[in-house]
């Protein structure tokens, strides 16, 4: 017979997760940085417990890895929050024309690279949940060379459909690491 738990159940158990707790009703506001706060967890959880294997490429020729991704969503926060919506001068941090997948390639098992993502990746959520708090309302405005004039609302949209698709990256990538599945 098969064991019954469920693969959802194997990363902490469900009783112990608080990340999809949040409202389903109700405010606009509340809800989508509710459920943009779940994706953020959702990344952390995938990388607990790991040291320098956060490193760990997916299958070659890929240089897909956890830490890979860490590095891209903080880019990813720093462009659409401090650099479209803040109007901040913040180019990229990990990547550039020049190294345009520097966040991936640069992603080396180096502990202080580990550190330095990390540290990154939270400087630039701070700032988004500081700048959306401070937001009058969702219809604040930037503009973006790549989608034009971005409103806070489509940027909460994105960056949920963004880490959504990375986590789902995620999973798969700590699979392979060390066998540890669920959401």
């Amino acid at each position: 017979m098969s064991d019954p738990t469920r693969r959802a159940e194997l990363f902490g158990g469900v009783d112990n997760d608080r990340r999809f707790t949040g409202p389903t009703t109700g405010d606009e506001r509340l809800m989508l940085v509710d459920v943009l706060g779940a994706q953020r967890a959702t990344l952390q959880l995938k990388c607990s417990g790991l040291g320098p294997e956060v490193s760990l490429r997916s299958v070659e020729p890929s240089t897909l890895s956890l830490l890979g991704l860490v590095r891209h969503l903080a880019d990813v926060e720093r462009r659409w929050f401090r650099r479209v919506l803040a109007a901040h001068d913040a180019p990229a941090l990990f990547s550039s024309t020049a190294e345009p997948d520097g966040d991936f390639d640069g992603a080396t098992d180096d502990p202080g690279t580990v550190a330095a993502a990390w540290e990154t990746w939270r400087t630039e959520v701070a700032f988004a949940e500081q700048f959306v708090t401070k937001a009058p309302d969702l219809d604040v405005e930037g503009e973006d060379p790549w989608r034009g004039t971005v409103s806070l609302r489509w940027v909460l949209i994105h960056m949920i459909e963004e880490y959504a698709r990375h986590n789902g990256h995620a999973d798969l990538l700590r699979e392979r690491i060390d066998g540890a599945a669920g959401l």
